[in-house]
């Protein structure tokens, strides 16, 4: 039988008040509270723990504080990711952020869902439907991006935006929900 934290991860329902879910969670807020009371200059403490706590993180990895999650590990960034203040994702699925990402501030990154059966819901079961971010793409300020999303390689999301379905790669998007809003021209290769 498949434990909690391994119906979480693949996307089914699972009981979030399993001791072990409920464990790694503490540990994640831990690392995130030691995290945001680190000093802006103590650039080798900040990235020794943004290592212990992510899944996986690239060379050039800046994460302002404060910064939140559920869990950390579940969070992998490429080369070149920054995440401005006020970051927060929802990681009980995994989230995949491609090397040159920029979030703006009080970016919303959630993979965490309920049952629409107010029932189910009221159960305590919960899943999550992992997220994927490509390369090069620039999410604006309090932006929130939705489970089961994926954003295409050199994407825009506009300052507010709420993205609910797949955006195509070299596009930018704004809006309540987000729809594409133009291509992005390019004047040479990418």
């Amino acid at each position: 039988m498949a434990s909690e934290r391994e119906k979480m991860l693949a996307g089914e329902r699972y009981d979030a008040s399993d001791p072990e879910l409920v464990a790694a969670r503490e540990r994640a807020n831990e690392l995130t509270r030691e995290y945001n009371r680190t000093d802006p200059t103590d650039t080798d403490t900040r990235r020794a723990l943004i290592e212990d706590l992510f899944g996986s993180v690239g060379a050039d990895c800046h994460v302002e504080p404060p910064f939140r999650c559920d869990y950390g590990d579940n969070i992998h960034v490429g080369d070149g990711f920054y995440a401005n203040f006020d970051c927060v994702v929802l990681d009980v699925c995994r989230v995949d952020i491609g090397d040159d990402c920029l979030l703006g501030p009080g970016v919303h990154v959630y993979t965490a869902t309920h049952p629409l059966d107010p029932d189910e819901r009221r159960s305590g079961v919960e899943y999550g439907k992992s997220v994927t971010i490509g390369d090069n793409v620039w999410v604006g300020g309090q932006a929130v991006i939705n489970p089961g999303v994926t954003v295409g390689d050199d994407a825009v999301i506009g300052s507010g935006a709420v993205v609910t379905d797949d955006v195509p790669a070299g596009v930018v998007v704004q809006g309540n929900p987000a729809s594409v809003v133009r291509e992005i021209e390019t004047d040479g290769p990418r």
